[in-house]
């Protein structure tokens, strides 16, 4: 505890310097001056001891995890049991970390009667995605005579994690997020007769020999023809490239964030379109290493597990190893899957080392490709050219547009689609690659 001198002590010694400065030239003043700072001592002194201790200060406690969405206002729920001794008044502060803003500096703390504690609501905003440690709390109360200010610190053991922004999308998907089902997305009609059984029948006429259940048929002493359905339910994955390129910056309404956090923010909303969809998503990040593995599955709790998962991601320093990635992908996907990968390829060491090794799961999934377009990474003469200079600085974008497009060509024949988006509509982007797939049914 940490006794700091109240405004009311400092005004009275305030007013007993002119009455210090005036016993060197009068002596007569000397006795009052020295009678009065021994009287204010003292009684500072008896109003410090009387005062409240350090046991006399309630533990104040809060939830152990703080849940916020960047930039949307968020509340932490403090609790204040009623103090002890002669604490009857008590102003509290709370100490954020520096990308947590909230306008409330001190709040005085009033308890409800019946000795039961106050709860104070500290309304913050969470600027930046990730995991923030919340404290130390300060606690200060008065003496009974109102000359010092009792401080205590106090350290509280809470985290605020704040959580990629999904609402910046929805303007754009914002029939996704309408709950009515199908309503909204347009519908395509499912051709084929399926994979997945659905029953069985009495044989008719046209009905094809590999359809016939001969089982069934010996069974029953007549032909019975199985019945397929097109498959509802399907997988997807979402891998997301967290190694050094990910780093890059990308300027989002007027804001600088890196590739990673765009590729998170797209991740989520496609994870949550194929929720919303019925199927089973899964997410995977890496970079030089396997980091995540989390397996297909559905529902709100595999959602959360998701989010959870990315939400304090951030980019490596190495290079991402492709071929252990896609070894570690072949042995625990069993299944066939939609693999929505989010990485650079504008390195060509590394493009050329994914289409090496992706072959090892493109014969067994159906495979995605997605790079952010950096600006000025296009065709030389997509805008009117302004000048000389103008010509020479597109050029370098012309040249990376083109190994992008060469990179594609090359795992094209591979059965990997690769584009490059904008990264103001990669979600949207995401989405619709996502529901082009399940109206072909090409899983």
């Amino acid at each position: 505890m940490i006794p700091v001198p109240s405004r009311r002590l400092l005004l009275i010694v305030a007013a007993l310097i002119p009455v210090a400065a005036m016993a060197g030239p009068l002596p007569v003043f000397w006795p009052v001056c020295v009678l009065g700072l021994a009287g204010v001592g003292l009684l500072a002194a008896i109003d410090l001891l009387a005062g409240p201790r350090a046991a006399d200060f309630p533990i104040v406690t809060a939830p152990p995890v703080i849940r916020a969405t960047r930039d949307r206002p968020a509340t932490i729920h403090l609790v204040v049991p009623p103090g002890g001794g002669q604490v009857n008044a008590l102003r509290l502060a709370l100490a954020l970390p520096s990308l947590v803003r909230s306008e409330r500096q001190v709040v005085d703390v009033a308890w409800p009667a019946g000795g039961r504690p106050a709860l104070v609501d500290w309304p913050c905003v969470g600027l930046r995605r990730g995991r923030w440690q919340i404290g130390p709390v300060a606690l200060e109360a008065d003496s009974p005579w109102g000359f010092w200010q009792l401080r205590r610190r106090q350290e509280i053991a809470a985290e605020i994690r704040v959580y990629p922004n999904l609402f910046s999308e929805r303007r754009q998907l914002a029939a996704l997020f309408l709950n009515r089902g199908q309503s909204g997305i347009a519908r395509r009609r499912m051709v084929g007769r399926g994979r997945d059984f659905e029953r069985l029948r009495e044989y008719q006429p046209g009905d094809s020999y590999d359809e016939v259940h001969w089982k069934a048929t010996a069974k029953r002493g007549r032909p019975v023809t199985k019945v397929f359905q097109i498959e509802r339910t399907q997988e997807i994955y979402v891998v997301i490239d967290a190694s050094r390129l990910s780093a890059r910056p990308v300027t989002v309404d007027g804001r600088l964030m890196t590739t990673l956090e765009r590729h998170i923010t797209a991740a989520l909303v496609l994870l949550l379109a194929a929720s919303r969809q019925g199927d089973r998503f899964g997410l995977v990040v890496h970079d030089a290493r396997l980091r995540t593995f989390l397996r297909a599955s559905n529902g709100a709790l595999h959602y959360g597990a998701c989010r959870e998962a990315v939400h304090a991601m951030e980019p490596a320093e190495n290079t991402p190893d492709f071929g252990e990635l896609f070894a570690t992908l072949r042995m625990r996907l069993r299944r066939r899957a939609l693999l929505v990968f989010l990485t650079d390829l504008s390195d060509p060491l590394l493009a050329e080392d994914f289409t090496r090794h992706v072959r090892l799961i493109a014969r067994q999934h159906l495979v995605l490709v997605n790079q952010i377009r950096v600006p000025g990474v296009e065709p030389v003469f997509t805008r009117p050219v302004a000048g000389e200079a103008d010509l020479y600085d597109r050029l370098a974008g012309h040249f990376q547009w083109r190994e992008a497009r060469d990179t594609a060509a090359r795992l094209q024949p591979l059965g990997v689609a690769a584009r490059l988006l904008d990264h103001e509509r990669l979600a949207s982007d995401l989405v619709s690659q996502y529901l082009q797939v399940k109206g072909r049914q090409a899983l």
